[in-house]
């Protein structure tokens, strides 16, 4: 046998037909799995609809948990689940919603929820809809009421 012939052969009975260094991947998912636990503690994020554009803060304090009441240009929202429609609502003289009054007091029953509510308004609505919205999650008995609003980036003098 040749020296290449050798070296050929040597190769050959040496050579592995998988080559992977688990050390770099163990050290991925390390570092990924630190990162997602890290994120996912930090603040609570609320999904906003397309059809809900929320105003700008620069609060820095985050909410606590809480039933969400959703108003955007076409309908009011709670948890999820549709209660009234806005051109209802605004043809009326009503400072009450009584459909929104009565899902509220169903979600306190059900949930055994705190007194606690967010409204995500969206920014164009009227004040006078706010307003009527304010006023039935008070006849609901919900005594602290916060407005959902996007956290702008950086603070503008």
């Amino acid at each position: 046998m040749t020296p290449l012939e050798k070296r050929a052969a040597r190769k050959a009975r040496n050579h592995s037909g998988l080559d992977m260094n688990l050390v770099a991947l163990i050290d991925i998912f390390t570092i990924l799995l630190f990162f997602l636990l890290s994120s996912a503690t930090e603040m609570e994020t609320l999904v906003i609809p397309r059809a809900v554009k929320l105003p700008e803060s620069l609060a820095d304090t985050l909410p606590r948990p809480s039933t969400v009441v959703l108003v955007n240009d076409r309908e009011i929202v709670v948890d999820g689940r549709t209660v009234a429609r806005v051109a209802d609502v605004m043809a009326g003289d009503a400072e009450l919603i009584e459909p929104l009054q009565a899902e509220l007091m169903q979600v306190r029953a059900r949930a055994n929820a705190g007194t606690s509510v967010t409204i995500m308004g969206d920014k164009d609505i009227p004040y006078r809809l706010l307003r009527k919205v304010m006023s039935t999650c008070a006849q609901a008995q919900y005594t602290d009421v916060a407005f959902a609003v996007r956290t702008r980036l950086e603070k503008s003098t």
